[in-house]
């Protein structure tokens, strides 16, 4: 076995001469320990708030889009639209109008994005899930209903358990301008609220209504802003894709849901790097402990490295001691600190000890945590790697300045 790290071990497990020594070695661990563990839990909650946010998107979100490269609207009578429509893989295909309108209810008034879709295109087990109020659907008994956003539903002040005033959708007419009776200038239907969708930032200024109605407050009845489908389960989106944008060429452009909100995607990823940064920076204070007790030890065991020279030691085996003492210590105190954090995971995501403030979020009600073995890796390297680095430095300088002090004696 490799003789300096017999020393090393004998000297981390064995008593030392200062009871100081065994303390400043005990906070060492310690320091390492909550520094992984710190990590690791920080990961883990991001991976759970990152897969919220993004679950929470993707229920609204189309898994594919397709929209014009030029302009804002097009014409879907095409072969390639045709065939995609009755693809057994595509499962709610809806076409898609979509554009700002004037909002009226009552006295209020709201700019908001009308988006027209195919009433059938509605998924009922997606609407579970994104509604908090009303029924998600489109039409009921040949009329029109509207669905919600949030913001929209807040500004214009609708009651929807006893609302029964329609709401007024304005758009400017086409060709028309300058007209002596203003109202000409607009077209203008009215619509029935039926649903809110679930606060969504991306989403809470929208209502959504059948393409035919948006087609007639609009004016466009012939082109489309863009088509929104899903696929089965188990088909690769990203080959789909592929093939797909391969068929309708270079005129149209196939978005899956990151490139359709790449900020958010970004935004997400960002922020948990940035904090890992920060934390790995705090993290580094603990970790420079190791150069306290493994200086204190250095001082210890002067003896020791005298007799190891007149053995035939050099400077280097020294090193080499001291630098597999600090290494242990940041092992130990690394795998204790990935276990700490596991078993809190694993408690957090059962039972939801660390509770959602009341009234700050009515969507979860603990934060949500998830574990990936990358993240273990990742922290552990990270962990093993800083201490290396700093056991490395401690070692070579405290072993030189006791040479020099030998040497004045």
């Amino acid at each position: 076995m490799n003789l300096p790290f017999l020393f090393a071990k004998r000297y981390l497990f064995s008593k030392k001469s200062v009871n100081a020594i065994n303390i400043i070695s005990s906070i060492s661990v310690i320091g390492v320990m909550v520094s992984s563990a710190a990590l690791i839990i920080l990961l883990s909650s991001f991976n759970g708030m990152e897969q919220l946010i993004l679950s929470m998107y993707s229920k609204f979100a189309p898994e594919l889009k397709i929209e014009p490269s030029k302009g804002k609207l097009f014409d879907t009578k095409i072969a390639a639209f045709d065939e995609l429509r009755t693809d057994p893989n595509v499962i709610h295909y809806t076409e898609v109008l979509q554009e700002k309108v004037l909002l009226q209810y009552s006295n209020r008034q709201f700019i908001a994005n009308i988006k027209g879709i195919e009433p059938q295109s509605l998924s009922k087990t997606t609407g579970d899930s994104i509604i908090v109020d009303g029924q998600y659907q489109l039409t009921h008994d040949s009329i029109n209903l509207a669905i919600l956003g949030a913001s929209v539903q807040a500004n214009l002040g609708i009651p929807l358990q006893k609302s029964t005033e329609q709401i007024q959708v304005y758009s400017p007419r086409k060709g028309v301008k300058n007209s002596s009776n203003p109202a000409e200038e607009f077209n203008i239907r009215s619509i029935t609220p039926g649903a809110v969708l679930r606060y969504q930032q991306d989403f809470d200024n929208l209502i959504i209504t059948p393409i035919s109605f948006a087609q007639e407050v609009l004016g466009e009845y012939q082109r489309v802003s863009s088509i929104e489908f899903y696929l089965k389960d188990g088909v690769d989106i990203n080959a789909f894709e592929r093939v797909l944008q391969q068929k309708i060429g270079p005129d149209y452009i196939v978005k899956n849901r990151e490139e359709q909100n790449p900020t958010l995607y970004k935004n997400v990823r960002v922020e948990r790097w940035v904090v890992f940064f920060i934390l790995t920076l705090i993290s580094v204070i603990a970790i420079f402990n190791i150069v306290g007790s493994l200086t204190m030890l250095v001082l210890d065991k002067q003896k020791d490295m005298t007799i190891l020279k007149g053995l035939g030691g050099d400077n280097e085996l020294i090193q080499r001691i001291f630098f597999y003492e600090g290494l242990m210590i940041a092992f130990i105190g690394c795998l204790l600190g990935l276990l700490i954090g596991a078993i809190f995971n694993y408690i957090q995501s059962t039972y939801g000890i660390i509770r959602v403030e009341d009234g700050a979020n009515t969507i979860i009600d603990s934060y949500p945590m998830v574990s990936q073995w990358s993240d273990y890796l990742l922290v552990f390297v990270t962990v093993t790697g800083i201490s290396a680095l700093v056991s490395y430095f401690s070692a070579k300088i405290s072993v030189k300045e006791l040479s020099k002090l030998k040497t004045t004696n």
